[in-house]
């Protein structure tokens, strides 16, 4: 396709405004009503999912290789959750999050690149695969994504990002097979709109992402907004920022990136100060996995190797910022449980609705904990799993065991479980956080209780984990094996 220039592409829209009459007459109006005040406006949702970055890289988390003062400033002016997990991997966990549903439910156990590797897409038709944005649409909200989607091919779903409940968008397509402007995410980035795919020239990926949302917000200031913005930095390849165009090297490029990643963070908030739309919008920050392998960063004193795809707590314990002025209580450090199944119900809920019955979730709603309404989650355990490549066999995409490896964990104890349905690692995170002693052989009482708990976990999960969600195609002509 032929390279342009490329604007950020906004629908024409009309905001819609609330238009309220007041009769007031003797006799007409009981007095009771003429006190009555106007129901507090739904609150806008920004959630911002950074790629491949651990807390090692933050600096409220104790980083201490590199300031990122923006995302400090949301935490010391809300809330940061300690034991907030993610999937191991890219795929797995966007799946979780769009649907509330854990990997085994939805059939994304392992990473699966659909644009490169076709046939399987997350198709909006199965009832399971039913993303937040569609039921924030239901409740009246505005919809916007703009970053990295990678879950369909838009050369053959043009329109997946509207039939997932997306008002309007502006992706990086993923790399599609053939298509070689497609790997491109930072400068002269190939962006999916509305309109189409076309290389962006002399942009910088980052950069357009930011403006489509500002943009967005302008557009529709007036409605409830629920904003997604899954951030392609800091992913490789590496890349020097325009703010730094000189770095050198990967750990030179990282810092550069995770800067960039705290500018743009700092950009969206003062969007929102100015249209005068902050102490009504919930920002949330947090990332997808653990920072890339090879990437070496220091948290607390010590040295933290990045930990992609590894069910470590390096690899799925993950910044969780919140931030609401007058919403979300400030200076807030939290032990309560979450992981990325409650994405799902909590935005539900802080729009005022309720998952529809019929639909199977896992995750449960934070919004009490977020609003300062409760001190916990409720949650009893969490769990993570879904990293490594997915295959594909006469059936389909499936994952590599019919029982992926998972970790489990509660406040104090988490455990690793084999493709064999075995707890062979147990570790007190509050006495090993970097989990080096394995206590399964333990006659402790405690670890013993710990681990006949963990075991009622995993014996309630099925033998087999299901396989995606998906209509099966004939393969397409560009798609790759490996």
């Amino acid at each position: 396709m032929g390279r342009m220039a490329c604007p950020v592409l906004m629908k024409s829209n009309v905001p819609l405004r609330l238009l309220r009459f007041l009769i007031i007459g003797i006799g007409l109006v009981p007095a009771v009503l003429l006190g009555a005040q106007e129901s507090p406006p739904k609150p806008n949702i920004l959630f911002i999912l950074a790629d491949d970055l651990g807390k090692e890289w933050i600096g409220c988390y104790g980083a201490g290789d590199i300031r990122t003062p923006n995302i400090d400033a949301l935490a010391s002016g809300g809330m940061m959750f300690h034991n907030a997990w993610s999937m191991p991997q890219c795929t797995p966990s966007r799946a979780t999050l769009l649907t509330g549903r854990y990997p085994w439910r939805n059939g994304w156990v392992n990473h699966w690149d659909v644009p490169r590797w076709g046939v399987a897409y997350f198709d909006w038709k199965q009832p399971g695969n039913t993303t937040f944005a569609r039921l924030m649409k239901e409740l009246g909200y505005a919809t916007c994504a703009a970053g990295k989607w990678q879950i369909n091919d838009f050369r053959l779903e043009p329109m997946a990002m509207k039939k997932h409940g997306f008002d309007d968008w502006a992706m990086w397509t993923g790399y599609e097979s053939g298509v070689k402007a497609s790997a491109e995410r930072y400068r002269d980035p190939y962006i999916n709109t509305p309109e189409g795919s076309r290389t962006c020239e002399e942009k910088f990926g980052p950069d357009l992402f930011a403006d489509h949302l500002v943009g967005f917000m302008r557009a529709h200031r007036d409605e409830p907004m629920c904003l997604y913005y899954p951030m392609v930095l800091p992913h490789t390849p590496f890349t020097a920022t325009p703010d730094e165009p000189d770095a050198k090297g990967r750990l030179e490029q990282h810092k550069a990136m995770v800067r960039y990643i705290d500018k743009l963070v700092g950009r969206l908030v003062g969007a929102l100060d100015e249209l005068g739309l902050r102490e009504r919008t919930i920002v949330i920050f947090t990332t997808d996995n653990g920072s890339t392998n090879g990437i070496t960063g220091t948290r607390n004193g010590r040295k933290v190797n990045g930990a992609k795809a590894k069910e470590t707590e390096a690899g799925v314990c993950q910044p969780f910022v919140v931030n609401g002025p007058g919403l979300v209580p400030a200076g807030v450090e939290t032990d309560a449980l979450t992981d990325f199944s409650d994405l799902l119900p909590t935005f539900v809920d802080l729009g005022g609705g309720k998952v529809p019955g019929d639909l199977e979730i896992d995750g449960v709603s934070i919004a009490p904990v977020i609003l300062g309404r409760a001190m916990d989650s409720g949650r009893e355990w969490i769990m993570a799993l879904g990293h490594g490549p997915a295959k594909r066999d006469g059936k389909g995409v499936c994952g590599v065991k019919d029982f992926a490896t998972r970790v489990i964990r509660d406040k104090r104890f988490k455990v690793w479980v084999s493709d064999e349905r075995k707890i062979i690692r147990l570790h007190d995170l509050e006495e090993d956080p970097y989990e080096e002693t394995n206590l399964v052989d333990s006659d402790k009482p405690e670890h013993r209780a710990a681990l006949e708990k963990f075991r009622g976990v995993v014996a309630s999960l099925p033998a087999e984990d299901a396989r995606p969600l998906y209509e099966p195609r004939v393969p397409n002509a560009w798609d790759r094996e490996k």
